[in-house]
């Protein structure tokens, strides 16, 4: 009998630990709250605007390395590559935000990995194997604007606080779930880590659409035509050719999706029709 009291008062304990750690991590999401100087949203972030350049730069070397290295800032191609970008954010909204001085735009020595892929603070990266696709100047401004609106969302800001609040979230459950005197409560415990993964990844592909939108948006400001962006997604269709997708899309929603919702964000953009002096 007395066993049955202990085992009672420590689920109760454990779930009370559980309810604590669970208000402290809501609490802590809440009230990391900033408004977005570009966009005027209110975002719960993470991390502030100097931990983000400090944890791009840092990350910036080791990303590099694992594919291929950075390209000589002297070739052509490179160079392309951090003309088309400063001009983007010269151009666009991205002028305004506090990471306008710290954007760097870098080619990777990786001609295999179909990619491309922005760090906190401005670190922005596209690789050979990507280049090697895009044909005009106004289908590399499609890929590096959408990168660049990742930086001015402060998407990697946003993620930091959602992981902080899903870690916490889980944490609670899996101490509220979990018995040690009952091994078939594990179960229990890993259904709530996949929850949190899910809503972190569900987030993310959030992200994905809404820096294509910016995208268009950025590329128009800058005189690109933004249906470059719709042909940069039918080339990264094609080369999947029924394999599997380019790391560009492991992440991503389908690039179907993604067609219709820039084709759409056009027509908001260019009611009247796109304007036949845009850079294609």
């Amino acid at each position: 009998m007395r066993d049955r009291r202990w085992q009672r008062g420590q689920g109760r304990s454990r779930l009370l630990m559980a309810l604590l750690v669970a208000a402290f991590a809501i609490f802590g999401y809440f009230a990391n709250t900033e408004t977005n100087p570009v966009t005027g949203e209110k975002q719960r972030v993470g991390m502030n605007v100097d931990q983000e350049r400090a944890l791009g730069l840092q990350a910036a070397p080791e990303m590099a390395a694992q594919m291929g290295g950075v390209v000589d800032p002297g070739d052509p191609e490179a160079q392309m590559v951090a003309a088309v970008g400063r001009k983007l954010v010269a151009s666009g909204l991205a002028a305004r935000s506090p990471y306008a001085d710290n954007f760097h735009f870098h080619l990777l020595a990786d001609p295999e990995t179909v990619n491309a892929f922005a760090l906190p603070g401005g670190q922005v990266f596209i690789t050979e194997a990507l280049m090697k696709l895009l044909q005009t100047d106004g289908e590399l401004a499609g890929v590096l604007s959408h990168e660049i609106f990742h930086v001015v969302g402060r998407h990697s800001a946003e993620q930091a606080a959602r992981a902080q609040l899903s870690d916490g979230l889980t944490g609670a459950a899996v101490m509220a779930t979990y018995d040690p005197n009952d091994p078939s409560s594990t179960g229990s415990a890993q259904v709530a880590q996949l929850i949190g993964q899910m809503v972190n990844m569900s987030y993310g592909r959030d992200d994905e659409l809404e820096s294509d939108n910016q995208g268009v948006h950025y590329m128009a400001q800058s005189g690109y035509d933004p249906r470059a962006m719709v042909s940069v997604m039918q080339k990264l269709e094609q080369a999947s050719n029924g394999q599997e997708p380019p790391e560009f899309f492991s992440t991503h929603p389908s690039p179907e999706r993604r067609i219709e919702q820039i084709q759409a964000q056009i027509g908001k953009e260019f009611p009247n029709g796109v304007p036949d002096n845009l850079k294609k």
